[in-house]
C-alpha cells in the first residue's frame, strides 16, 4: 500500500527543497524601493500578497558624469534568481543578440537582410523554403525575424533563430558571457526535450536563389542541466480536457533570471558600459538596429505585416501603458523593452528615456497572476491584475525619475535618433 505514495512524497520533498533554496537566495530589499512602492495605493493589492503574486523588481538608477558616461545603481525588491518564473518571450532578446553576432562569423556576403531558408532533418521540425517576395518585409531573413520578435513577440520567428543558432551554440555562448543561471532549450512549439536538441539545416541565398552558405542540421548531445534543479508550480494543470491534480513541472523549461535579462537589455542599449568579455561581438550598426526595434511600436515601425488595428500604439509596453488599445503615447517618452507572458507569469524589462524631463532609468518586473493555481487552463488575471499593476508601476517610477535631481543632465540623443 505505501508504494503508490512514494512518487507523491518524492514530489513534495522536491518542492520543499526548491522553496528552501529559493528563500536562501533572495536579495535584500532596497529601502528606497520599498518606501517608494508603498506610496501608491494602486500597488497595494499585489504588494500585500507576496507569496501569491511572486513579485520581483529591479529598478536601476542611471547617473551620467560630465562626459555623459552612464553609471548604474540597482535597487531590488523581492529579487531572487532561484525563484523560478517562466520567462516566455523574454528569451527572444538573447536569441536576437546572438543571432546578429553569429552573422559576423559567416562569409561577408551574408548579412541580416540575406534570404534564409530552413529545411527539416528530424521530427518536430518545419520548413521555410526559399522565397523572394516583392515585399522585402515579408522575406525570411535574420533581420526580419528579429523585427517580428521585438515588435510583436512572434514565436515562429524565435523558433527560426533558435534553429539558426543551434541549442548547444546558444547555451555555450550564454555561459561564456557570464549568464550561468540562464538556459534556453525550447522552441515555442510542442516539441519534446530530445526534439529541441535537434535543430534544422539552414541556408542563405541570393534574391535569385543561388546558395551562398549552408549550415547542416545540428544536434546537442545533451540538454544543458537545469540550473535550479527540479521545478514545480501551481496546484494542478490542464492536459487536453482533463485537470491533473498535481503541480506542473518546469524542470525542462527555459530559464532566464531577472538579473540576467536586465543585464542583457542593458548591454543591448549601453554596450560601451559593458565589459568586452560580457557582451556579444556586435557593431555599432547592430546596436542601433536593436535600439530601433526595441522601442518602436508595430504601427510606428511601418513594417508592413503589422498594419492591422490589433497592433495598437501601446502594444507590448506593459510598464506604463498596460495593454490598453486606447492608450496614447506619452510625449517625449521612449520605452525600449522586452516582455514575457505565459502560464500566469507576466514580465516586462524596460529602459525609459524621457526627453521631456531629461531622465532615464531601467525597470524590470515579473509577477504571477494565477489565482486558481491551475496551469494551462487559460484562466489568468493578466487583464485584471497583472497589466494594470505594471502600468501603475511604470508610471510611478516615471514620475519619480522626472523629479529626481541630477548633477549632470543626460544626453539622450542616441535613443531618439532614427535608424537609417
Amino acid at each position: 500500500m505505501p508504494t503508490p505514495m512514494k512518487p507523491i512524497l518524492v514530489l513534495l520533498a522536491l518542492i520543499i527543497i526548491t522553496r528552501v533554496q529559493a528563500q536562501t537566495a533572495q536579495y535584500p530589499d532596497s529601502p528606497l524601493l520599498d518606501s517608494l512602492l508603498r506610496t501608491s495605493p494602486a500597488l497595494a493589492k499585489v504588494l500585500s500578497h507576496p507569496s501569491t503574486y511572486q513579485l520581483q523588481l529591479i529598478y536601476t538608477q542611471i547617473n551620467r558624469d560630465a562626459q555623459n558616461v552612464p553609471h548604474f545603481t540597482q535597487h531590488t525588491y523581492h529579487l531572487n534568481p532561484r525563484q523560478y518564473f517562466n520567462p516566455a518571450s523574454l528569451v527572444k532578446l538573447p536569441v536576437a543578440l546572438l543571432a546578429l553576432e553569429k552573422l559576423h562569423t559567416l562569409p561577408t556576403t551574408i548579412n541580416r537582410n540575406t534570404i534564409l531558408s530552413t529545411g527539416t532533418a528530424w521530427r518536430c521540425q518545419t520548413p521555410v523554403p526559399f522565397a523572394a517576395p516583392a515585399d522585402s518585409n515579408r522575406q525570411a531573413t535574420v533581420g526580419n525575424y528579429i523585427k517580428r520578435m521585438l515588435l510583436v513577440s512572434d514565436n515562429l520567428a524565435y523558433n527560426r533563430l533558435y534553429e539558426f543558432l543551434g541549442q548547444k551554440q546558444l547555451n555555450d555562448r550564454l555561459q561564456q558571457l557570464g549568464y550561468s543561471g540562464s538556459r534556453i532549450v525550447r522552441r515555442f512549439a510542442p516539441c519534446d526535450t530530445a526534439a529541441n536538441r535537434h535543430t534544422n539545416p539552414v541556408a542563405f541565398h541570393t534574391p535569385t536563389g543561388d546558395t551562398l552558405y549552408t549550415q547542416p542540421a545540428q544536434t546537442n548531445p545533451r540538454t544543458p542541466a537545469p540550473p535550479l534543479g527540479p521545478i514545480y508550480a501551481g496546484r494542478a494543470y490542464k492536459a487536453g480536457d482533463h485537470i491533473i491534480h498535481r503541480p506542473y513541472e518546469f524542470t525542462t523549461a527555459n530559464n532566464l533570471p531577472l538579473p540576467d535579462i536586465t543585464a542583457l537589455l542593458q548591454t543591448a542599449l549601453f554596450s560601451e558600459a559593458t565589459p568586452a568579455t560580457q557582451r556579444p561581438h556586435l557593431t555599432p550598426v547592430d546596436y542601433a538596429f536593436l535600439r530601433q526595434y526595441l522601442h518602436l511600436t508595430p504601427h510606428a515601425s511601418q513594417f508592413t505585416p503589422y498594419t492591422s488595428p490589433k497592433y495598437f500604439d501601446a502594444y507590448k509596453k506593459y510598464l506604463y501603458y498596460g495593454r490598453r488599445p486606447e492608450a496614447q503615447p506619452q510625449a517625449g517618452l521612449r520605452i525600449f523593452n522586452i516582455v514575457g507572458m505565459s502560464h500566469g507569469y507576466l514580465a516586462d524589462v524596460a529602459y525609459f528615456a524621457d526627453s521631456l524631463h531629461q531622465s532615464e532609468f531601467l525597470l524590470s518586473a515579473v509577477l504571477y497572476v494565477n489565482q486558481d493555481g491551475i496551469i494551462n487552463d487559460a484562466t489568468y488575471e493578466y487583464d485584471t491584475i497583472g497589466e494594470p499593476f505594471l502600468a501603475q508601476l511604470g508610471q510611478l517610477f516615471y514620475q519619480y525619475e522626472a523629479r529626481r535631481p541630477r548633477r549632470y543632465q543626460p544626453d539622450l540623443t542616441p535613443f531618439f535618433e532614427k535608424y537609417p
